[in-house]
C-alpha cells in the first residue's frame, strides 16, 4: 500500500515508514505543497496512494466522491512525528484490513 502525506504531517514520515509502507510520498515532494484539495484528491487517486491527513476536509470528501483515493483521518491533537509513525505501526493490521475491504472509503484512527 501506497500512502500519500498530507501538508499538515511530516515529510519525514515517509522514509520513517519505508519498510512498511513502500513507495509512499508526501504531497511536497511531488509538487503538491501549495494545491488545492481537489489537485491533490485527484493525484492520490490517479497514482493509486490511500490518503492521511489530519484535515477533516478529506474524511468529509470521502463521504461526497467515495473511493478512490482511500482516505486514513488521523483524529489526533497535537502530537510528534514520532507519535504518528507510533500510530501508523501499531495500527497497521486495521490500514492493511482497509486498503482490502473493498467497500471502505476512509479509516479513522485516534
Amino acid at each position: 500500500m501506497r500512502l500519500l502525506f498530507d501538508q499538515n504531517l511530516s515529510h519525514k514520515l515517509v522514509n520513517r515508514l519505508g519498510e512498511v509502507f513502500p513507495d509512499s510520498q508526501h504531497v511536497r515532494d511531488v509538487g503538491l505543497a501549495d494545491a488545492d484539495d481537489t489537485s491533490v484528491w485527484e493525484f492520490a487517486a490517479a497514482g493509486g496512494y490511500t490518503f492521511v491527513s489530519k484535515d477533516s476536509d478529506f474524511h468529509q470528501r470521502s463521504f461526497l466522491y467515495g473511493a478512490p483515493p482511500k482516505v486514513i483521518w488521523l483524529r489526533i491533537g497535537n502530537c510528534t512525528t514520532s507519535d504518528i509513525e507510533r500510530l501508523l505501526r501499531r495500527r497497521l493490521e486495521d490500514i492493511e484490513r482497509f486498503d482490502r475491504d473493498e467497500e471502505s472509503s476512509y479509516l479513522v484512527l485516534s
